[in-house]
């Protein structure tokens, strides 16, 4: 008995379970499209209004009636004609609220009157023509986000006219409409022309009118167009690539060089490294069979907006002022790096099919970093750049009290004119992509084509650093310590006042004392001519003095009220003057006679010669000629 019992309670329990609920719908006036039928839309079915699962079947000219297995105590429901372009409304044309069903015991149909259709604005597009190589039996699809990016709805499938075109009509109450037209998957949506995604379609209800035709033409499909055989790179992406393969060699090369200045290049190897994996790795991200199975490269390349510009402040500093010590505020240059981490997680850790839809829709949670990245990162840029410009200004003044010559710091100034350009082309995008934006105009092939000049500049330095290598290998070499007293330099850079470096260095010197010193050095400097040597240092000068380097810079700053790199320019130029008038130096260039009193670069001299004269050495040559 007890076993009757309860399967007899198991199987009321089932029939429960599937009693179905009768929706009739009594239709008032004429459907605007009777071929279509009436559909259901509803929260169990995640508002889809044109599912073919839910769609009414008619039982007389003015009744359509479906059976629902009852499963829900509530859902809330609408009639549509198979889109949103077509929802039912009151007799007037005028909103109403969806309807709400709350199950009752007993309850088997439900009545319902269709009085009308809500009067809404509706979009018609048009795609005059497809690639030459799409499939005859391909089906066409519209996906944006006014219907969650479904590649397949078809409730937005194309129909096929007469004349070649293919037509779909929708609706949204959206202002801002973006889209796309797939083949039924996003491995086979639209791309450009070239083989590479394509931005979002935009569309601004503002800008348009409605019940009007809207042409399109699609330039190619992404499986379609070649785009992933790696030999289908563009010139640019080949430009890219090279300079990665540079970046990666002189990752090898940089420390087989001789007396490899390990403090400063160990930074500019890891640097080299990260540039080169990036530059990597957004080249082959761009190929479309590697982006449909890691979309999350597209990514990566944004790391380097924020740890480039720390990473190479630290590589001049150490270049510059050789710091053997590792502190750890060095890491918090690295804080922001750290943060776009953390927000670009959702992208990094999102499933692949996912993901794919979030790079497609730009809805995913967590988008926002990318957009503040691209001005954080400008920002990041221009301060770093200014932070490198102020140390090598600080290095100079710095080397002066001690160097006769100009350090060799070319390639540096190279690399900052080379951010300072990208910098510039990525604030004029910025404020053309906010422009755009704020105005309602699709810029996206602007703003494509102006990341990848900039993408193309950049590269330029892994080639830059390559030529230097071959050309000018010293500069990865061990230099000498700018401070005087072999003092570490630490950030800030602080500017070293002769007065302060020790207790020796602030002892006065009396006028006499002062003007029989000057006497001895102006004797040594004009009888043995040392300044000849270009790269005779302060120390060097006070050993063939015999005396203390303190002492020799103390004369030199107060005796002639100049710092040491002017005093022995001084001299240099005076005897350039007089070999100019010497017979035996006419056949001679100036810059050869430059270069043979002293000055180690066209550049030190034309600078040295009009600091101290006023003039430029072609001026002077003329005056001498009159």
């Amino acid at each position: 008995m007890k076993r009757a019992a309860l399967i007899c309670l198991f199987l009321c329990t089932v029939a429960l379970g599937f009693c179905k609920i009768r929706i009739e719908v009594k239709v008032k006036n004429p459907l605007p499209l009777p071929e279509s039928g009436l559909y259901l839309a509803a929260s169990f079915n995640n508002w889809n209004p044109g599912d073919p699962a839910f769609k009414l079947t008619q039982k007389d000219a003015n009744t359509y009636f479906i059976e629902l297995v009852q499963e829900y105590e509530h859902f809330e429901y609408k009639l549509t004609q198979g889109s949103w372009a077509y929802v039912e409304s009151d007799s007037t044309g005028v909103f109403i609220p969806s309807r709400q069903f709350n199950y009752k015991p007993g309850q088997t149909t439900i009545e319902i009157a269709l009085r009308g259709w809500e009067k809404r604005a509706f979009y018609q597009m048009v795609i005059k023509q497809i690639p030459y190589n799409t499939p005859h039996d391909a089906t066409l699809y519209l996906a944006g986000n006014f219907n969650n990016w479904n590649p397949r709805d078809e409730a937005h499938r194309l129909h096929r006219q007469a004349n070649g075109t293919y037509q779909v009509n929708f609706s949204t109450e959206l202002e801002r409409i973006e889209f796309k037209f797939t083949r039924g998957t996003w491995s086979s949506v639209e791309g450009q022309e070239n083989g590479r995604m394509r931005p979002n379609r935009v569309l601004f209800r503002s800008k348009i009118r409605a019940n009007q035709p809207l042409e399109f033409e699609i330039a190619t499909w992404e499986d379609l167009s070649g785009s992933g055989n790696f030999l289908a790179f563009a010139w640019y992406d080949i430009f890219i690539l090279f300079a990665a393969l540079q970046g990666f060699l002189l990752v090898l090369a940089i420390p087989t060089i001789q007396d490899f200045n390990r403090k400063a290049n160990r930074w500019l190897v890891f640097l080299l490294f990260f540039v080169s994996c990036i530059l990597l790795i957004r080249t082959i991200g761009n190929q479309r069979d590697i982006a449909q199975v890691f979309p999350f490269l597209q990514f990566v390349p944004d790391f380097l907006l924020l740890a480039y510009p720390p990473a190479f402040y630290l590589y001049v500093r150490r270049l510059l002022f050789q710091s053997d010590q590792f502190s750890p505020k060095v890491l918090l240059h690295f804080i922001p790096s750290a943060l776009q981490i953390f927000a670009y997680t959702p992208f990094l850790l999102a499933e692949v099919a996912a993901l794919k839809v979030d790079v497609v829709s730009h809805d995913a949670q967590g988008w926002w970093a990318v957009n503040a990245v691209a001005v954080f990162g400008w920002f990041s840029n221009a301060f770093y750049t200014y932070l490198c410009l102020h140390s090598i200004q600080g290095y100079r003044k710095q080397s002066q009290r001690s160097y006769s010559y100009e350090e060799n710091l070319h390639f540096l100034l190279t690399v900052l004119i080379i951010t300072g350009v990208c910098l510039l082309l990525w604030a004029f995008t910025l404020v053309v992509a906010a422009i755009g934006y704020l105005n309602h105009r699709e810029i996206w092939l602007f703003t494509e084509k102006s990341a990848d000049l900039i993408w193309l500049i950049f590269s330029f330095i892994p080639h830059l650093l390559g030529y230097f290598a071959i050309h000018q290998p010293e500069i990865f070499k061990v230099a000498q310590p700018v401070s005087l007293f072999n003092a570490t330099p630490e950030l800030p850079i602080k500017e070293v006042k002769a007065g302060h470096l020790s207790d020796k260095k602030s002892e006065d010197l009396s006028d006499e004392n002062l003007q029989r010193l000057k006497q001895q050095v102006e004797a040594y400097m004009l009888q043995h001519k040392p300044y000849v040597n270009p790269k005779l240092t302060l120390n060097e000068l006070a050993g063939m003095l015999k005396l203390p380097p303190y002492l020799l810079s103390k004369v030199i700053n107060e005796g002639y009220d100049i710092n040491f790199f002017d005093f022995i320019n001084t001299y240099r130029i005076e005897e350039f003057k007089r070999r100019m008038e010497d017979p035996h130096f006419q056949h001679y260039t100036l810059l050869s006679i430059a270069f043979e009193v002293g000055f180690n670069s066209k550049t030190a001299f034309n600078r040295s010669f009009k600091k101290i004269t006023n003039q430029s050495p072609s001026e002077f040559f003329q005056t001498v000629k009159v």
